[in-house]
């Protein structure tokens, strides 16, 4: 069975951190699937997907992370093309990447103790953002 959906929500961008998890294991539910994988894909190139520890210190520390490795104020030829601001934003979301799998058991996506599936809004503007979620398996 294949299951998909899309989820949506709005996002403050600049290295917005939005804890999706209990979206994710809704949509699980929802599509009955019990044991299989569970695949999330952000459409764009300017956010990304990934797992953290969600508590308010690992954030601040990832903040700080991304911006030592593509600054905000730096200079960006994607800027000098588009005159739009947020090359930093397109760096960081490739380094991190747009979409990631898990495996479902006993119908719930299997994290670690400490583990949450986040959403990283990277652009240098609010949005609406949208997630692909598909659910595969039996």
């Amino acid at each position: 069975m294949i299951f998909t959906k899309e989820i949506v929500f709005p996002s403050q961008g600049f290295t917005d951190i939005i804890n999706i998890t209990d979206m994710v294991a809704d949509l699980i539910k929802q599509s009955t699937v019990t044991e299989g994988l569970v695949t999330l894909s952000v459409p764009g190139s300017t956010a990304g997907i990934t797992t953290i520890e969600y508590e308010s210190g690992l954030i601040k520390d990832l903040k700080k992370a991304f911006e030592k490795l593509a600054p905000e104020k730096s200079s960006y030829a994607h800027d000098d093309a588009w005159g739009d601001g947020n090359g930093f934003s397109h760096v960081r979301a490739a380094l991190l990447g747009a979409s990631r799998s898990f495996p479902v058991n006993k119908g719930r996506v299997l994290l670690g103790t400490w583990q949450q599936i986040v959403l990283i809004d990277f652009d240098n503007r609010p949005r609406e953002r949208r997630i692909a979620v598909q659910v595969m398996g039996e």
